[in-house]
């Protein structure tokens, strides 16, 4: 067998780690994100009614970024964090239905830090990709603790969670796991104990502590602190005074019992003697669940105004990074990988192509010629991107922006491009498109060669990865809405299969269901089950198949889309 692109990283990497090794202690390294949780989020950013002190005072001690960008969703932020890549490359172009699985073929910084010596973890949401070769786990993290796809109370999540956030079934290095807390504490403590046994062993630590709090589900949060905001006047941070308080009322108290989290952890850092050399770094995945205070900016999730893709980026490194440090360039998630390898001396691969650069010299506070650059982020629905739509570029000076909606698949040509000058207007008030079309159409072709550029990165780019199974590693597949594409109204996964033989396919309802007639196909198998009413669980007759990829297909009549099995196993007999 050739050894793969990765095995050759690797191997490069090792070797160029090994001076290290030998020389000075590499610095731990832990990375928070946030789900959900707005630039207004927090007191220091002038929100006068959440209450976030161990947030405030750790962006204090640390040096700060304040024109970092993300996402204007979840997915495409974690892809580009992960991987040092625009997401567009990855395979990653959307949340959900099979849109925001991750090529395995991606090199992430937590294999990069391992092929380096150190411990990964993963304590959290992982997002981009829920089977074998596209898990936490296939992609560098030794630990992992996570829940599935987007989120609890989301249609990857078991049956039986039942939409909980408190006491949830969670996946412990791939096995499912009952668990007594709060999830988010869960995962501050799965960290700590990961942080613990690494220091136990003066290994050198990557933490990836990912909440899915303050993402919805509302219904299951801590009920001291949602009592405390229920009983104050919100309507203060509230850019519509006609929404539920209530509900930002539980998503404070959900980041409340971040903040409480992160105050833990950095005392343990403090405690176990680490934190001088312990590299923290704090950033949003997007802009928040609704609209409510932002600051300066205007805009939420999904949209491309600043409220929809501004975050903090807060950098603690007591060692090498002096408190207060403020730089104003430029710079986006894709950054942090670079950034990492940086500081803690792990080489670049020499065949690894990154989009983002180091920004070590700008948390350094280093007076250097920084160039300038473009930042672009885009996204919307829809299994590939169409260009100019829902994007945003900014230059050190200027934005352009298409505020084409998240969820149009395609842009409305109606929808007018705007253009800001960022050194005045970063409330993005006064649209100079008319007035300066010049940097605007200027801007808009170099947009272009990017769009060009990301969209051939591999031969057919935006296709699913593919779900492998019948392997050493991996003998079946749970597929859901999460990781299905929509034909027409059937239903349809990209799998396949490593081993020739048998297999079998499972359907599972969550409730009883309608009498229905469900066909299955995949290879040269078609399987027509007729469902009776009240039916739970429907298996077939085993199936030969052989090596290679599959299209399983799915169609339903009556088709009832509101009505599929809740999930689809596929397995290895």
């Amino acid at each position: 067998m050739r050894p793969s692109l990765k095995f050759l990283r690797n191997s490069l990497c090792l070797l160029t780690l090994l001076p290290l090794s030998l020389s000075a202690a590499p610095p731990n390294v832990i990375l928070i994100m946030t789900d959900d949780q707005g630039y207004g989020d927090f007191g220091i950013h002038g929100n006068e009614l959440i209450n976030t002190p161990h947030l405030d005072q750790f962006a204090r001690e640390s040096a700060t970024l304040s024109d970092f960008y993300v996402s204007p969703v979840c997915s495409p932020t974690r892809a580009n964090l992960m991987t040092g890549r625009y997401n567009y490359r990855t395979g990653v172009v959307d949340t959900f239905k099979g849109r925001s699985m991750m090529h395995a073929s991606e090199y992430t910084i937590a294999e990069a830090l391992a092929d380096a010596g150190y411990a990964t973890g993963i304590f959290g949401k992982w997002h981009l990709g829920d089977n074998y070769p596209l898990r936490a786990s296939d992609q560098g993290f030794q630990e992992s603790y996570v829940h599935r796809g987007g989120g609890l109370g989301q249609p990857s999540e078991p049956i039986e969670n039942q939409r909980r956030y408190t006491n949830p079934i969670l996946f412990h290095n791939d096995q499912q796991i009952e668990t007594r807390g709060y999830c988010t504490d869960l995962y501050f403590e799965a960290a700590a104990r990961f942080i613990n046994h690494a220091v136990d062993e003066e290994k050198p630590f990557f933490a990836y502590i990912a909440t899915n709090a303050p993402h919805s589900p509302f219904h299951d949060v801590p009920e001291a602190l949602y009592q405390k905001y229920r009983a104050m006047d919100l309507s203060p941070i509230m850019r519509n005074k006609a929404d539920d308080q209530d509900t930002v009322a539980r998503i404070f108290a959900m980041i409340e019992n971040v903040d409480t989290n992160i105050g833990i952890l950095l005392d343990q850092l403090d405690r176990r003697d680490v934190a001088r050399d312990t590299i923290v770094i704090y950033l949003n995945d997007n802009g928040p669940n609704g609209d409510r205070f932002t600051g300066p900016f205007r805009g939420q999730k999904n949209n491309v105004f600043e409220g929809g893709i501004r975050s903090p980026l807060w950098v603690r490194w007591p060692a090498r990074l002096a408190a207060g440090t403020v730089s104003d360039r430029v710079a986006a998630h894709y950054d942090i990988m670079p950034t990492i390898l940086g500081a803690t001396g792990v080489a670049v691969p020499a065949d690894l192509e990154l989009d983002g650069r180091s920004l070590l010299p700008l948390l350094e506070g280093k007076s250097l010629d920084w160039p300038d650059r473009d930042i672009i982020v885009q996204a919307h629905r829809g299994d590939y991107p169409y260009p100019l739509h829902n994007f945003a570029m900014r230059s050190q000076d200027w934005k352009l922006l298409r505020h084409s909606g998240f969820q149009n698949e395609q842009p409305d040509h109606n929808v007018p491009f705007e253009l800001y000058d960022m050194t005045v207007d970063q409330g993005e008030s006064n649209n100079l498109s008319e007035e300066r079309p010049a940097i605007a159409n200027e801007m808009m072709k170099r947009y272009m060669t990017w769009f060009s550029d990301v969209s051939k990165t591999r031969r057919n780019n935006y296709a699913p990865p593919r779900m492998h199974l019948g392997n050493s590693l991996n003998q079946q597949l749970t597929l859901s809405s999460q990781n299905r594409r929509a034909v027409g109204d059937d239903y349809e996964w990209h799998i396949a299969t490593d081993a020739p033989g048998e297999y079998q396919i499972e359907l599972e309802w969550a409730e009883p269901n309608r009498r229905k007639e469900i066909v299955l196909s995949i290879g040269e198998h078609e399987v027509v089950a007729e469902i009776a009413e009240g039916t739970m669980l429907y298996k077939t007759e085993a199936l030969i198949l052989p090596v290679g990829p599959h299209n399983l297909k799915m169609s339903v009549t009556p088709n009832k889309r509101n009505d599929p099995p809740y999930f689809v196993h596929v397995r290895k007999l």
